[in-house]
């Protein structure tokens, strides 16, 4: 385990006792993951009241309910890698027999399809959930509640469909494939649909005006595996949370995580909770974590990850009504960052700058205000003067002589454009078209 001190962990247990106790859960795990690797984890309670002294543990399995629909979302997207669909693709294109016409792919992974959250049914009043072909033509009954972009809809039936398109594409069931896209590759072997007959939690209801649990079914919910159908333990969700932070390019493109977590809805008010292609993006203070919550009958489960710094917190508990699953992971997790944030990186010299890029360097001026280019390891960035820390610099990637693609921060994909007096000096930039002078200029100055 990556090393937290003992006067961290202790705030961490007591943050663990703290939610067992005041939330009446029965037994609960919390969770750090950092570095790679599972960094501490601690039980409070116990797995099952009919067995004292059974304190859960990282190795205790959960039902980790929607955090399926990462893994659904991972798979969705490899596929699209691998050319075997868009984002842009329609649904009824890729399962020919539905017919809502106009849902996207994109639309499905990010909630913002307007279909109806549930399949037909009433399957969590009567426990009964549909096999492949019920669940095909229970989409074609249900309703497009509301306008696709219009505004955040969560849907259950939306991410069991695209388990459906998962097994068309693949040519094999959605556990299969998720088991040899990601678990496997991952060493996930705790992570299965439903429970795997090893250390688990019982479910339990704990009802308000009682302190007399009530013992929860564990369902078996068909088609919907795709939507909510895995269990897991803390141990595994470490390793899943650390290949967000720092993916393999085996499960996934670096590039393709990245995709990801861009925000492609705001899914409160607040602007604190956002959906991007399969993840929950929930902002504190000034750090964005990317995860996701999962609930079923007896068990609340929370993974949250912060990419920058490699540090996630995990949360599993055994009660249907429990305390906010994301409040506890993230608890965990900032209360590792604000104690022992992350050591900076140790600084290397560079060896060269590109004789190309010599008379560039320095400050230059647009739109009246200063940015200053510099080369770190042989690359040229730029930042604007006086930007906060955690705002990236641009980087810049020659395609030619004098022009260079923006690959990221500031303008990405937008070209640098470099013009020069007859001796070779440079004399203006043109960044994403914008004019930049060696003096601040008014707008038509420069003419």
């Amino acid at each position: 385990m990556t090393e937290i001190s003992a006067q961290t962990q202790s705030a961490l247990s007591r943050i663990v006792a703290e939610r067992q106790a005041k939330g009446r859960v029965p037994g609960l795990v919390g969770a750090v993951a950092r570095d790679g690797a599972l960094a501490w984890s601690e039980g409070a309670g116990t797995t099952d009241l009919d067995q004292p002294g059974s304190v859960p543990t990282a190795d205790t399995q959960y039902l980790i309910a929607s955090h399926s629909k990462t893994f659904t979302a991972v798979a969705i997207l490899a596929l699209r890698d691998e050319g075997k669909l868009s984002l842009d693709d329609q649904l009824d294109t890729l399962l020919p027999e539905t017919k809502h016409g106009g849902v996207t792919v994109r639309q499905m992974l990010s909630h913002v399809s307007g279909m109806q959250r549930e399949p037909v049914g009433d399957v969590w009043d009567t426990m009964a959930f549909p096999n492949r072909e019920e669940l095909l033509s229970g989409w074609n009954d249900a309703e497009r509640i509301g306008k696709p972009h219009h505004r955040f809809h969560y849907s259950n039936l939306v991410y069991s469909l695209l388990g459906e398109v998962i097994e068309r594409l693949d040519g094999r069931s959605w556990y299969e494939s998720i088991q040899a896209r990601i678990l496997r590759p991952l060493e996930m072997g705790r992570t299965t649909v439903g429970f795997d007959g090893g250390p688990a939690a019982q479910g339990y209801y704990v009802p308000p005006y009682t302190d007399v649990p009530v013992k929860e079914p564990v369902l078996d919910i068909g088609a919907m595996n795709a939507c909510g159908g895995l269990a897991s333990t803390a141990g595994d969700l470490a390793k899943w949370a650390m290949f967000i932070a720092n993916p393999v390019d085996e499960v996934l493109a670096a590039d393709t995580i990245e995709e990801m977590c861009q925000p492609q809805v705001m899914a409160d008010e607040r602007w604190v909770l956002g959906f991007g292609l399969g993840f929950m993006l929930l902002r504190l203070g000034d750090r964005v974590t990317v995860g996701h919550t999962g609930g079923m009958p007896g068990h609340i489960t929370g993974t949250f990850v912060h990419r920058p710094s490699g540090t996630a917190g995990i949360a599993l508990m055994n009660a249907t009504s429990a305390p906010d699953p994301a409040g506890f992971a993230t608890d965990l997790l900032l209360k590792v960052l604000t104690d022992e944030p992350a050591k900076a990186s140790v600084w290397i010299p560079g060896t060269t700058v590109p004789d190309d890029l010599t008379g560039v360097l320095g400050t230059w001026f647009s739109e009246g205000s200063p940015f200053v280019f510099s080369v770190r390891e042989g690359t040229l960035q730029a930042v604007a003067q006086g930007a906060p820390d955690w705002k990236p610099p641009a980087i810049f990637e020659k395609i030619s002589t004098d022009l260079y693609r923006t690959t990221s921060g500031r303008e990405a994909g937008e070209l640098l454009r470099i013009t020069r007096a007859s001796d070779g000096t440079p004399t203006t930039l043109h960044w994403s078209t914008y004019l930049c002078t060696r003096a601040p200029l008014a707008f038509g100055e420069w003419l």
